[in-house]
């Protein structure tokens, strides 16, 4: 029989390791299920935290439960995705066990999704619980060049030997022992990649920037806290290829003169920590990271830190308040974490696929990279498909590859007898396209010339089956429900905009409710402190360039007893 866990046992594993407070939270409610106000008070005191501020940031977490049943009760996606795939049933047929409907769990191309304590799930409409592993990708279907996915379809691929037979840690050997930092930063320089998570700031840059900057210890973030709806590419790398995040992560420190790194990992990927620190220990023991890499004067320590559940924590300034177990508010910039990150020390904060990147790039030359994609864009992008599509699922796409080849090509097109009426871009970041700005190219340039982007590449497709109006309000609910409530342009304007989207208030007259909304998202987009606020007005802009015959259809069955209050 195991000793049970004291509040002591916990403090002391975890008071003084870097960034204790989430995993010092995460034992307290794995021990009992929840955060009881005794725990929140015995972790405010071994902490030293305020403890209204430690209330505070608990309870601006989804995950961490207060009361029984706690985290054994079931946790329902309903994600735009899942809201197509019947997660009311799911939920109504769950209810008697506690269920609750939780934000899209990253999982769109195996809809339903849930959460069971610590084990991810996947339901069918009458609540029937089937584990499946993470799928992998489907091979290229043109046969070209990939990147990330090169290799990840190989038996064994997690494991340490599994990564190594494939040439796994060959661009890390590069840099340690052949080259210097300053040509480690030319080498990513040259090869042209740019941030994967959404942003696209080139990542050499991003490096010589922390490299060049006074200050210490450096750190290098990855950020695995995939949270967009419609976005779970990650995941695959994560699960089938740890070892070429850490890998990358290491050639980041080298380039950078970082010492240590977190992995920031999103609560809804449960099984994945487990993955994530044998492929640490595996590194570790074999010299790969820690002390001394490669029998080299150059060392780096990775650690996983396991989010609670917050879109925002996304968002890199807020990811970092997060860490230092802050109340995860995005930060004003400047300024910017390369110069003040983790702890106000210089810190490069990357995507998934960005760090897994690297190691090839070092490997195989910045030219190999470059001609990964098409006319004069360099390199790769995976595209996660989910919606009303034959095949969903992550594809590398050679970045300028046409979105109609996608869709229709490599996944098949629409459902039998369909149309596709809509895609979403950047998850719901990027609002709508539709109609003839369906003929676009899958790069920046193009998308924001329809004014849209690319982001963290995840795309929806909607049918001609669709209320799009619906489709827009169930998307602005997320927003208004993952603000962070920092700044009043982004807390106010998505609760008003999703007002007026689901006719609970506003104008019933199209031409006043355009202009209404059109002055609601200008603001948004004008003041708001981070992405969100400015990403959420896209909804409404593009529902408005591609369906104002529905808005106007949507106004006109307002139900009678005039116009809505204005709020």
């Amino acid at each position: 029989m195991s000793t049970p866990v004291t509040d002591d046992d916990i403090l002391a594993r975890w008071r003084h390791e870097p960034a204790p407070l989430l995993p010092v939270l995460h034992a307290f409610h794995d021990r009992d299920g929840f955060l009881s106000e005794e725990a929140i008070r015995c972790v405010a005191k071994g902490l030293r935290i305020p403890l209204a501020e430690l209330y505070g940031t608990v309870t601006f977490y989804h995950f961490f439960q207060r009361f029984p049943p706690g985290k054994a009760a079931p946790r329902v996606c309903d994600g735009p995705i899942c809201a197509l795939h019947g997660c009311a049933d799911v939920l109504a047929a769950l209810r008697k066990d506690g269920a609750t409907p939780m934000p899209c769990a990253g999982r769109c191309d195996e809809p339903v999704p849930v959460l069971v304590g610590d084990r991810q799930r996947v339901a069918d409409r009458d609540g029937r619980l089937e584990d499946r592993a993470t799928p992998l990708p489907p091979p290229r279907p043109d046969g070209g060049a990939e990147c990330v996915f090169a290799r990840v379809r190989e038996p064994g691929r997690a494991t340490l030997a599994g990564y190594r037979a494939g040439g796994g840690y060959a661009g890390l050997q590069r840099a340690v022992r052949e080259l210097t930092p300053a040509q480690v930063l030319d080498l990513i320089d040259a090869s042209g990649l740019a941030g994967r998570g959404g942003a696209g700031f080139p990542t050499g840059r991003k490096w010589r920037a922390v490299a060049e900057a006074a200050g210490g210890p450096k750190t290098i973030v990855c950020n695995a806290d995939e949270g967009e709806p419609g976005c779970f590419k990650d995941r695959v790398l994560l699960d089938h290829d740890p070892h070429a995040i850490l890998e990358g992560m290491a050639i980041a420190a080298r380039a950078t003169g970082a010492t240590r790194g977190f992995v920031y990992l999103r609560y809804e990927y449960p099984h994945t920590q487990g993955i994530l620190e044998r492929a640490i220990a595996e590194a570790e023991a074999a010299g790969l990271l820690g002390e001394s890499i490669l029998g080299t004067g150059f060392s780096f320590r990775v650690y996983v830190r396991r989010g609670a559940g917050a879109y925002i924590c996304g968002e890199e300034t807020s990811l970092l308040n997060s860490l230092e177990g802050k109340h995860p508010f995005p930060r004003n910039r400047p300024p910017f974490p390369v110069t003040h990150g983790f702890e106000d020390q210089p810190t490069a904060v990357n995507n998934v696929e960005t760090l897994c990147s690297a190691g090839p790039i070092l490997a195989r030359g910045a030219e190999w990279y470059r001609g990964l994609g098409m006319g004069n864009h360099a390199g790769t992008k995976v595209i996660s498909l989910s919606g009303d599509v034959r095949r969903p699922g992550n594809y590398e796409v050679p970045l300028g590859l046409p979105l109609a080849t996608l869709l229709h090509g490599w996944a098949g097109g629409p459902l039998p007898g369909r149309k596709v009426q809509a895609v979403t871009m950047a998850g719901l970041s990027g609002g709508f396209l539709a109609g003839a700005d369906l003929d676009v190219t899958l790069d920046e340039p193009s998308l924001r010339a329809k004014g849209s982007f690319l982001g963290a590449g995840g795309i929806m497709v909607f049918d001609d089956t669709r209320d799009m109006v619906e489709v827009a309000a169930q998307a602005m609910h997320f927003f208004a429900h993952e603000s962070c409530g920092k700044c009043f342009p982004c807390r106010i304007g998505t609760q008003r905009l999703t007002e007026r989207l689901e006719r609970r208030a506003g104008p019933g007259d199209p031409a006043t409710w355009r202009r209404e909304v059109e002055d609601i998202g200008r603001t948004m987009k004008a003041t708001s402190a981070c992405g969100l606020g400015m990403a959420a007005p896209l909804v409404t802009e593009s529902l408005l360039r591609y369906f104002g015959p529905q808005v106007e259809a949507h106004l006109r069955d307002r139900p009678s007893g005039g116009e809505a209050h204005p709020a």
